[in-house]
């Protein structure tokens, strides 16, 4: 799944555009607000080479995962808010690309990416639609790395089993959005979200690999204000 930014956030300003003069109830200085969701995370991995002894061109890929997420938000001003989500982690399969493409899974990773946002909400409160962008501090934080056979057979082949670590990251996140008000207290967003990420895989068998992942994230949420 491809997103372009530049399309979203035109889709965004012209709907809100159309919009804007409806009345409804929207966030505003002082009040909280939750949302319940599902987020898809997408990795879109431009893979190194494991480093010898490896075949050339021993690459890596990530599978994309979706998870629940809660959102929680303040209002700082009328259009200046803080937010941030919960949820449980993406589960990824690491799977074989380059000179391995097919060999299948080579291993699974959950990971959490923590994020705290800045954001901008466009238009007065009383809109009905208001496009927003963000930029938000993210940990990238990876656990219960698992490597499979298939692994151990390309890197350490007769040997003991290979397992291997992944450098947790902090980065940053850059974010596009929209918010749809039914009423003065339920509403709905979509959210587009992507972070610059890039780490190093860690094997056992003494070999490494860098990893650009640059996730992107598609958040359909409904949320409450209080």
């Amino acid at each position: 799944m491809k997103v372009r930014f530049n399309s979203v956030a035109k889709t965004l300003i012209a709907a809100a555009a159309l919009a804007c003069a409806a009345s409804a109830s929207a966030q505003s200085a002082g009040q909280w607000t939750a949302k319940f969701g599902f987020n898809q995370l997408t990795p879109k991995v431009e893979s190194g080479d494991i480093s010898a002894p490896a075949l050339p061109f021993t690459k890596g890929d990530v599978s994309r995962d979706i998870q629940p997420v809660i959102g929680i938000a303040y209002g700082i001003t009328d259009n200046i808010s803080l937010e941030t989500a919960l949820g449980t982690p993406y589960k990824h399969r690491i799977l074989g690309a380059g000179s391995i493409a097919g060999t299948g899974e080579l291993g699974t990773v959950e990971a959490l990416p923590p994020t705290v946002f800045a954001q901008y909400r466009f238009f007065s409160p009383n809109a009905t639609f208001r496009p927003f962008v963000g930029i938000g501090a993210t940990y990238a934080y990876f656990m219960k790395e698992r490597g499979s056979g298939k692994l151990t057979a390309l890197t350490n082949p007769g040997g003991a089993p290979t397992t291997f670590n992944i450098d947790n990251k902090f980065t940053y996140t850059g974010q596009l959005g929209v918010a749809m008000n039914f009423n003065e207290r339920w509403f709905a967003d979509v959210t587009v979200n992507k972070s610059r990420l890039r780490t190093d895989v860690h094997f056992s068998t003494g070999q490494n690999q860098h990893m650009k992942l640059d996730p992107v994230a598609v958040l359909l949420a409904v949320g409450y204000k209080f």
